[in-house]
Protein backbone atom coordinates (compact mmCIF):
# COMPACT_ATOMS: atom_id res chain seq x y z
CA UNK A 1 0.00 0.00 0.00
CA UNK A 2 3.09 2.16 0.64
CA UNK A 3 4.34 1.34 -2.35
CA UNK A 4 1.03 1.97 -4.52
CA UNK A 5 0.96 5.48 -2.41
CA UNK A 6 4.63 6.57 -3.92
CA UNK A 7 3.83 5.68 -7.13
CA UNK A 8 0.22 7.41 -7.12
CA UNK A 9 2.29 10.68 -6.01
CA UNK A 10 5.26 10.46 -8.65
CA UNK A 11 1.92 10.28 -10.93
CA UNK A 12 0.30 13.47 -9.63
CA UNK A 13 3.54 15.45 -10.03
CA UNK A 14 4.44 14.39 -13.55
CA UNK A 15 0.95 15.58 -14.33
CA UNK A 16 1.28 19.16 -13.02
CA UNK A 17 4.43 19.33 -14.66
CA UNK A 18 3.63 17.72 -17.92
CA UNK A 19 -0.29 18.43 -18.62
CA UNK A 20 -0.80 22.59 -19.92
CA UNK A 21 -1.99 25.15 -16.74
CA UNK A 22 -2.03 22.21 -14.30
CA UNK A 23 0.10 23.74 -12.24
CA UNK A 24 -1.36 27.38 -12.67
CA UNK A 25 -5.12 27.55 -11.90
CA UNK A 26 -5.72 30.55 -13.80
CA UNK A 27 -4.81 28.74 -17.45
CA UNK A 28 -5.40 31.25 -20.10
CA UNK A 29 -9.04 30.63 -21.43
CA UNK A 30 -9.71 30.47 -25.32
CA UNK A 31 -13.22 29.30 -25.44
CA UNK A 32 -15.37 31.96 -26.56
CA UNK A 33 -18.66 30.18 -24.47
CA UNK A 34 -16.01 30.80 -21.14
CA UNK A 35 -15.54 34.44 -22.01
CA UNK A 36 -18.11 35.20 -19.51
CA UNK A 37 -20.63 37.91 -19.11
CA UNK A 38 -19.99 41.52 -18.03
CA UNK A 39 -20.93 45.02 -17.72
CA UNK A 40 -18.79 47.70 -19.36
CA UNK A 41 -18.82 51.13 -17.72
CA UNK A 42 -20.87 53.65 -19.51
CA UNK A 43 -18.80 56.25 -21.70
CA UNK A 44 -21.26 58.77 -21.31
CA UNK A 45 -22.26 58.28 -17.57
CA UNK A 46 -20.62 60.25 -14.84
CA UNK A 47 -19.41 58.44 -11.75
CA UNK A 48 -22.22 60.11 -9.72
CA UNK A 49 -24.74 59.07 -12.53
CA UNK A 50 -25.55 62.17 -14.60
CA UNK A 51 -25.59 61.17 -18.44
CA UNK A 52 -23.89 63.12 -20.97
CA UNK A 53 -26.34 64.20 -23.50
CA UNK A 54 -23.82 67.09 -25.31
CA UNK A 55 -20.67 67.43 -27.13
CA UNK A 56 -20.28 70.54 -24.86
CA UNK A 57 -20.47 68.09 -21.62
CA UNK A 58 -18.24 65.60 -23.15
CA UNK A 59 -14.90 67.51 -21.69
CA UNK A 60 -15.77 66.58 -17.97
CA UNK A 61 -16.56 63.06 -18.82
CA UNK A 62 -13.39 62.71 -20.16
CA UNK A 63 -11.11 64.31 -17.79
CA UNK A 64 -12.97 61.93 -15.17
CA UNK A 65 -11.90 59.32 -17.10
CA UNK A 66 -8.70 60.36 -18.09
CA UNK A 67 -7.97 60.78 -14.37
CA UNK A 68 -9.19 57.24 -13.12
CA UNK A 69 -6.60 55.56 -16.28
CA UNK A 70 -3.69 57.79 -14.59
CA UNK A 71 -5.12 56.73 -10.92
CA UNK A 72 -5.80 53.19 -11.32
CA UNK A 73 -3.91 51.80 -14.41
CA UNK A 74 -1.17 53.68 -15.82
CA UNK A 75 0.04 55.96 -13.19
CA UNK A 76 0.10 59.45 -13.51
CA UNK A 77 3.16 61.25 -15.75
CA UNK A 78 5.15 64.76 -15.10
CA UNK A 79 2.89 67.50 -16.74
CA UNK A 80 3.75 69.24 -19.50
CA UNK A 81 5.70 71.63 -17.36
CA UNK A 82 7.34 69.41 -15.31
CA UNK A 83 8.40 67.83 -18.63
CA UNK A 84 10.27 70.47 -19.75
CA UNK A 85 11.38 71.45 -16.15
CA UNK A 86 15.25 70.40 -17.25
CA UNK A 87 15.26 73.08 -20.21
CA UNK A 88 15.09 69.75 -22.55
CA UNK A 89 17.75 70.13 -25.80
CA UNK A 90 18.13 68.15 -28.25
CA UNK A 91 20.86 67.96 -31.30
CA UNK A 92 21.21 66.53 -34.84
CA UNK A 93 24.11 64.49 -34.37
CA UNK A 94 24.28 62.64 -37.86
CA UNK A 95 22.67 63.62 -41.30
CA UNK A 96 22.49 61.54 -44.77
CA UNK A 97 20.75 63.33 -47.58
CA UNK A 98 20.93 60.64 -49.40
CA UNK A 99 19.80 57.57 -47.47
CA UNK A 100 18.19 54.54 -48.46
CA UNK A 101 19.72 54.77 -52.27
CA UNK A 102 18.67 58.59 -52.51
CA UNK A 103 15.08 58.03 -50.99
CA UNK A 104 14.81 60.15 -48.07
CA UNK A 105 17.40 62.34 -45.92
CA UNK A 106 18.25 60.68 -42.79
CA UNK A 107 18.60 62.29 -39.16
CA UNK A 108 19.79 61.08 -35.60
CA UNK A 109 19.18 63.14 -33.22
CA UNK A 110 20.07 63.09 -29.21
CA UNK A 111 16.84 64.28 -26.62
CA UNK A 112 18.64 65.02 -23.63
CA UNK A 113 15.72 64.21 -21.17
CA UNK A 114 16.97 66.38 -18.23
CA UNK A 115 19.53 69.07 -17.86
CA UNK A 116 22.60 67.09 -17.32
CA UNK A 117 24.52 66.38 -19.62
CA UNK A 118 25.52 62.91 -18.71
CA UNK A 119 22.10 62.29 -18.13
CA UNK A 120 19.27 59.63 -19.75
CA UNK A 121 18.52 60.80 -23.56
CA UNK A 122 16.78 59.51 -26.40
CA UNK A 123 18.05 59.18 -29.66
CA UNK A 124 15.42 59.53 -32.41
CA UNK A 125 16.12 57.96 -36.23
CA UNK A 126 14.22 60.33 -38.39
CA UNK A 127 13.59 59.75 -42.49
CA UNK A 128 11.81 62.49 -44.38
CA UNK A 129 10.79 61.45 -48.34
CA UNK A 130 13.09 63.75 -50.93
CA UNK A 131 11.69 65.38 -53.62
CA UNK A 132 8.27 66.37 -51.38
CA UNK A 133 7.30 69.94 -51.40
CA UNK A 134 6.61 71.33 -47.89
CA UNK A 135 6.43 69.62 -44.68
CA UNK A 136 5.43 65.88 -44.56
CA UNK A 137 3.19 63.85 -42.24
CA UNK A 138 5.09 61.34 -40.20
CA UNK A 139 4.59 57.98 -38.55
CA UNK A 140 6.03 58.21 -34.99
CA UNK A 141 7.07 54.76 -33.38
CA UNK A 142 8.72 52.81 -31.21
CA UNK A 143 10.87 49.87 -31.75
CA UNK A 144 11.86 46.99 -29.43
CA UNK A 145 15.47 46.19 -30.43
CA UNK A 146 17.36 49.54 -31.15
CA UNK A 147 17.52 52.39 -34.11
CA UNK A 148 19.77 50.14 -35.79
CA UNK A 149 17.02 47.37 -36.11
CA UNK A 150 14.62 48.53 -38.41
CA UNK A 151 17.48 49.55 -41.22
CA UNK A 152 20.33 47.61 -42.66
CA UNK A 153 22.18 51.10 -43.28
CA UNK A 154 25.13 50.64 -41.73
CA UNK A 155 25.96 54.08 -40.82
CA UNK A 156 23.03 53.80 -38.30
CA UNK A 157 24.51 54.08 -34.96
CA UNK A 158 24.11 50.83 -32.85
CA UNK A 159 21.95 51.16 -29.66
CA UNK A 160 24.09 51.00 -25.96
CA UNK A 161 21.38 50.54 -23.94
CA UNK A 162 20.19 47.76 -22.24
CA UNK A 163 18.60 44.60 -24.60
CA UNK A 164 16.67 41.78 -23.89
CA UNK A 165 18.51 38.63 -24.23
CA UNK A 166 18.83 37.16 -27.61
CA UNK A 167 19.78 33.40 -28.42
CA UNK A 168 20.89 34.94 -32.06
CA UNK A 169 23.83 36.47 -31.40
CA UNK A 170 22.00 39.96 -32.09
CA UNK A 171 22.51 40.32 -28.41
CA UNK A 172 25.04 40.08 -25.74
CA UNK A 173 25.08 40.19 -22.16
CA UNK A 174 22.05 42.48 -22.86
CA UNK A 175 23.61 44.69 -25.28
CA UNK A 176 23.17 44.75 -29.13
CA UNK A 177 25.67 43.87 -31.36
CA UNK A 178 26.21 44.35 -34.84
CA UNK A 179 24.32 41.27 -36.26
CA UNK A 180 21.20 42.96 -34.71
CA UNK A 181 21.23 45.28 -37.55
CA UNK A 182 18.23 45.25 -39.51
CA UNK A 183 16.55 42.16 -38.10
CA UNK A 184 13.21 44.21 -37.49
CA UNK A 185 12.98 45.70 -40.76
CA UNK A 186 10.26 43.08 -41.70
CA UNK A 187 8.45 45.34 -39.55
CA UNK A 188 9.11 48.65 -40.78
CA UNK A 189 9.18 48.82 -44.52
CA UNK A 190 10.87 52.05 -44.77
CA UNK A 191 10.51 51.93 -48.66
CA UNK A 192 6.57 51.69 -48.84
CA UNK A 193 6.09 54.37 -46.33
CA UNK A 194 8.29 56.70 -47.78
CA UNK A 195 7.29 56.70 -51.43
CA UNK A 196 3.91 56.94 -49.91
CA UNK A 197 5.17 60.79 -48.90
CA UNK A 198 5.17 60.21 -44.92
CA UNK A 199 8.24 60.40 -43.22
CA UNK A 200 9.20 57.73 -40.30
CA UNK A 201 10.27 58.55 -36.54
CA UNK A 202 11.01 56.05 -34.01
CA UNK A 203 13.02 55.69 -30.72
CA UNK A 204 14.04 52.49 -28.72
CA UNK A 205 11.58 51.78 -26.07
CA UNK A 206 14.68 50.93 -23.22
CA UNK A 207 15.65 54.18 -23.69
CA UNK A 208 13.27 55.53 -21.59
CA UNK A 209 12.81 52.32 -19.16
CA UNK A 210 14.78 49.33 -19.96
CA UNK A 211 11.94 46.46 -20.39
CA UNK A 212 12.70 44.11 -17.31
CA UNK A 213 11.62 44.08 -13.28
CA UNK A 214 14.64 45.90 -12.31
CA UNK A 215 14.42 48.44 -15.22
CA UNK A 216 12.98 51.16 -12.53
CA UNK A 217 16.50 52.15 -11.22
CA UNK A 218 18.32 52.83 -14.95
CA UNK A 219 14.83 54.52 -16.17
CA UNK A 220 13.70 57.79 -16.84
CA UNK A 221 11.09 57.76 -13.45
CA UNK A 222 13.70 58.48 -10.50
CA UNK A 223 15.22 61.59 -12.41
CA UNK A 224 11.30 62.87 -11.80
CA UNK A 225 10.94 62.44 -8.20
CA UNK A 226 9.80 64.87 -5.57
CA UNK A 227 12.80 65.81 -3.26
CA UNK A 228 13.01 62.93 -0.68
CA UNK A 229 11.37 60.84 -2.88
CA UNK A 230 12.54 56.96 -3.36
CA UNK A 231 10.06 54.47 -5.71
CA UNK A 232 7.00 55.57 -7.29
CA UNK A 233 3.89 56.35 -5.31
CA UNK A 234 0.73 53.86 -6.08
CA UNK A 235 -0.78 55.94 -8.48
CA UNK A 236 2.37 57.03 -10.54
CA UNK A 237 3.92 55.93 -13.82
CA UNK A 238 5.74 52.44 -14.57
CA UNK A 239 7.18 51.46 -17.86
CA UNK A 240 4.19 52.04 -20.29
CA UNK A 241 4.17 55.43 -18.43
CA UNK A 242 7.55 56.85 -19.60
CA UNK A 243 7.43 54.88 -23.07
CA UNK A 244 4.05 57.16 -23.51
CA UNK A 245 5.88 59.96 -21.95
CA UNK A 246 8.82 59.53 -24.10
CA UNK A 247 6.33 59.52 -27.17
CA UNK A 248 5.19 63.22 -26.54
CA UNK A 249 8.94 64.18 -25.97
CA UNK A 250 9.60 63.10 -29.19
CA UNK A 251 7.25 65.16 -30.28
CA UNK A 252 8.35 67.60 -28.32
CA UNK A 253 11.34 67.33 -30.56
CA UNK A 254 9.45 67.23 -34.06
CA UNK A 255 7.66 70.04 -33.93
CA UNK A 256 11.22 72.08 -34.10
CA UNK A 257 12.42 70.17 -37.49
CA UNK A 258 11.96 71.64 -40.81
CA UNK A 259 10.30 69.70 -43.29
CA UNK A 260 8.09 67.74 -40.50
CA UNK A 261 4.15 68.27 -40.22
CA UNK A 262 3.89 68.49 -36.74
CA UNK A 263 0.35 68.57 -36.86
CA UNK A 264 -0.04 65.37 -38.40
CA UNK A 265 1.88 62.93 -36.94
CA UNK A 266 0.61 59.27 -37.02
CA UNK A 267 1.31 57.49 -33.50
CA UNK A 268 1.31 53.66 -34.05
CA UNK A 269 2.67 51.11 -31.96
CA UNK A 270 2.79 46.90 -31.64
CA UNK A 271 1.96 44.69 -28.84
CA UNK A 272 3.40 46.20 -25.43
CA UNK A 273 4.24 49.13 -27.16
CA UNK A 274 0.91 49.18 -28.84
CA UNK A 275 -0.56 49.69 -25.02
CA UNK A 276 1.65 52.22 -24.26
CA UNK A 277 0.35 54.11 -27.55
CA UNK A 278 -3.59 54.64 -26.92
CA UNK A 279 -1.69 56.34 -23.68
CA UNK A 280 -0.07 58.57 -24.94
CA UNK A 281 -2.37 59.09 -27.80
CA UNK A 282 -5.15 59.39 -25.18
CA UNK A 283 -2.89 61.90 -23.32
CA UNK A 284 -1.95 64.24 -25.67
CA UNK A 285 -3.92 66.05 -28.14
CA UNK A 286 -1.48 66.94 -30.94
CA UNK A 287 -1.30 63.29 -32.04
CA UNK A 288 -3.32 63.57 -35.17
CA UNK A 289 -4.20 59.80 -35.54
CA UNK A 290 -3.56 56.78 -32.83
CA UNK A 291 -2.95 53.10 -34.05
CA UNK A 292 -2.42 50.57 -32.00
CA UNK A 293 -1.47 47.23 -33.56
CA UNK A 294 -2.28 43.54 -31.92
CA UNK A 295 -2.53 45.73 -28.28
CA UNK A 296 -4.02 43.25 -26.40
CA UNK A 297 -4.85 43.29 -22.50
CA UNK A 298 -3.95 46.56 -20.89
CA UNK A 299 -4.05 48.13 -24.60
CA UNK A 300 -7.29 47.84 -26.85
CA UNK A 301 -8.93 44.34 -25.33
CA UNK A 302 -11.29 44.57 -22.71
CA UNK A 303 -10.01 43.54 -19.65
CA UNK A 304 -13.37 42.20 -18.66
CA UNK A 305 -13.18 39.45 -20.44
CA UNK A 306 -11.92 36.16 -19.83
CA UNK A 307 -10.33 35.60 -22.72
CA UNK A 308 -6.38 35.07 -23.59
CA UNK A 309 -4.27 37.53 -21.24
CA UNK A 310 -5.80 38.62 -17.98
CA UNK A 311 -4.76 41.45 -15.75
CA UNK A 312 -3.83 38.78 -12.97
CA UNK A 313 -1.12 37.55 -15.69
CA UNK A 314 -0.03 40.58 -17.30
CA UNK A 315 0.62 41.86 -13.61
CA UNK A 316 2.36 38.80 -12.64
CA UNK A 317 4.83 38.51 -16.07
CA UNK A 318 5.48 42.27 -16.40
CA UNK A 319 5.01 43.97 -12.78
CA UNK A 320 7.20 47.02 -13.63
CA UNK A 321 4.09 47.95 -16.16
CA UNK A 322 1.41 49.79 -14.72
CA UNK A 323 0.86 51.21 -11.58
CA UNK A 324 1.01 49.79 -8.36
CA UNK A 325 -2.56 50.43 -8.01
CA UNK A 326 -3.42 48.13 -10.95
CA UNK A 327 -2.72 45.17 -8.64
CA UNK A 328 -5.87 45.38 -7.01
CA UNK A 329 -7.54 44.09 -9.91
CA UNK A 330 -5.64 40.61 -10.43
CA UNK A 331 -9.30 38.84 -8.89
CA UNK A 332 -11.74 41.21 -9.04
CA UNK A 333 -11.46 43.04 -12.79
CA UNK A 334 -15.14 43.71 -12.23
CA UNK A 335 -14.45 46.42 -9.78
CA UNK A 336 -12.42 48.59 -12.69
CA UNK A 337 -13.74 51.48 -12.34
CA UNK A 338 -12.23 52.03 -16.41
CA UNK A 339 -12.27 49.44 -19.26
CA UNK A 340 -10.26 49.89 -22.59
CA UNK A 341 -13.18 51.17 -24.39
CA UNK A 342 -12.88 54.18 -22.59
CA UNK A 343 -9.10 54.44 -23.16
CA UNK A 344 -9.79 54.36 -27.35
CA UNK A 345 -12.62 57.13 -26.36
CA UNK A 346 -10.20 59.39 -24.66
CA UNK A 347 -8.54 59.67 -28.23
CA UNK A 348 -12.54 60.82 -29.47
CA UNK A 349 -12.39 63.03 -31.94
CA UNK A 350 -9.14 62.16 -33.44
CA UNK A 351 -9.22 59.17 -35.72
CA UNK A 352 -8.29 56.03 -34.09
CA UNK A 353 -7.30 52.24 -35.59
CA UNK A 354 -7.21 48.87 -33.64
CA UNK A 355 -5.42 46.04 -35.87
CA UNK A 356 -5.97 42.30 -35.01
CA UNK A 357 -4.89 38.90 -36.17
CA UNK A 358 -6.30 36.20 -35.99
CA UNK A 359 -4.27 33.52 -34.36
CA UNK A 360 -3.16 36.07 -31.98
CA UNK A 361 -5.39 34.81 -29.26
CA UNK A 362 -3.44 35.92 -26.41
CA UNK A 363 -4.36 39.53 -27.23
CA UNK A 364 -7.99 38.33 -27.85
CA UNK A 365 -8.50 39.88 -31.38
CA UNK A 366 -12.37 40.04 -30.23
CA UNK A 367 -11.23 41.75 -26.70
CA UNK A 368 -10.40 44.79 -29.29
CA UNK A 369 -13.16 44.61 -31.60
CA UNK A 370 -15.38 44.97 -28.62
CA UNK A 371 -12.83 47.71 -27.07
CA UNK A 372 -13.42 49.98 -30.59
CA UNK A 373 -17.18 49.21 -30.46
CA UNK A 374 -17.66 50.53 -27.23
CA UNK A 375 -15.81 53.51 -27.79
CA UNK A 376 -18.27 54.44 -30.59
CA UNK A 377 -21.13 56.25 -28.92
CA UNK A 378 -18.20 58.86 -27.82
CA UNK A 379 -17.30 59.58 -31.23
CA UNK A 380 -21.24 59.87 -32.74
CA UNK A 381 -21.90 61.93 -29.27
CA UNK A 382 -18.91 64.40 -30.94
CA UNK A 383 -20.18 64.25 -34.74
CA UNK A 384 -18.01 61.39 -35.79
CA UNK A 385 -18.45 58.68 -37.84
CA UNK A 386 -17.31 56.13 -35.05
CA UNK A 387 -16.97 52.14 -35.86
CA UNK A 388 -20.17 52.07 -37.61
CA UNK A 389 -20.68 48.38 -37.65
CA UNK A 390 -22.04 46.36 -34.96
CA UNK A 391 -20.69 42.59 -36.07
CA UNK A 392 -16.74 41.46 -35.87
CA UNK A 393 -15.71 42.02 -39.60
CA UNK A 394 -14.40 39.27 -41.40
CA UNK A 395 -10.57 39.00 -42.47
CA UNK A 396 -9.06 41.16 -44.57
CA UNK A 397 -12.50 43.69 -44.52
CA UNK A 398 -10.59 46.84 -42.71
CA UNK A 399 -13.21 49.77 -41.39
CA UNK A 400 -12.09 52.87 -42.16
CA UNK A 401 -14.38 55.05 -40.72
CA UNK A 402 -13.13 57.26 -37.24
CA UNK A 403 -12.47 54.26 -35.61
CA UNK A 404 -11.25 51.89 -38.17
CA UNK A 405 -10.11 48.16 -37.85
CA UNK A 406 -8.91 44.87 -39.28
CA UNK A 407 -8.26 41.54 -38.40
CA UNK A 408 -5.72 39.63 -40.73
CA UNK A 409 -4.95 36.01 -41.01
CA UNK A 410 -1.76 35.40 -39.32
CA UNK A 411 0.11 35.70 -35.57
CA UNK A 412 1.61 38.37 -33.23
CA UNK A 413 3.38 40.67 -35.83
CA UNK A 414 3.56 43.88 -37.67
CA UNK A 415 3.10 42.59 -41.42
CA UNK A 416 3.11 44.59 -45.04
CA UNK A 417 -1.13 44.01 -45.06
CA UNK A 418 -0.86 46.21 -41.75
CA UNK A 419 1.12 49.08 -43.28
CA UNK A 420 -1.07 48.92 -46.33
CA UNK A 421 -3.88 49.73 -43.90
CA UNK A 422 -2.38 52.02 -41.86
CA UNK A 423 -1.15 54.48 -45.01
CA UNK A 424 -4.64 54.00 -46.26
CA UNK A 425 -6.03 55.11 -43.09
CA UNK A 426 -3.85 58.54 -42.28
CA UNK A 427 -4.63 59.16 -45.96
CA UNK A 428 -8.16 59.06 -46.00
CA UNK A 429 -8.23 60.84 -42.45
CA UNK A 430 -5.50 63.22 -43.36
CA UNK A 431 -7.89 63.88 -46.89
CA UNK A 432 -4.92 63.78 -48.71
CA UNK A 433 -4.78 64.14 -52.47
CA UNK A 434 -3.67 61.15 -54.63
CA UNK A 435 -0.97 63.17 -56.10
CA UNK A 436 0.67 63.00 -52.68
CA UNK A 437 0.63 59.53 -52.07
CA UNK A 438 2.62 57.98 -54.50
CA UNK A 439 5.96 59.49 -56.22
Amino acid sequence: MAGMRTYLSIFILILLFTVPGAQNPNNANYDEAKAGTYRLPDPLVMRNGHRITTAGEWPVRRAEILDLFAQEVYGRTPSSAMAVKGRLTFETVSRQPAALDGLATRQEITLRLTNRADGPRMNILLYLPNGRKGPVPVFLGMNFNGNQSVTNEPDVAISSAWMRADNEGRVLNNRATAKSRGMAISRWPLGMILRSGYGVATIYYGDLYPDHAQGLADSIIPHYYQPGQRSPGPDEWGALGAWAWGMSRCLDVLEKIPGVNSRQVILHGHSRIGKATLWAGAQDPRFAIVISNDSGEGGAALARRNFGETIERINTAFPHWFAGNFKKYNREVDSLPVDQHLLLALIAPRPVYVASAAEDLWADPRGEFLGARGADPVYRLLGRSGLGITAMPGLHQPVTTTIGHHIRAGKHDVTDYDWEQFINFANIHLKRPASMRKR
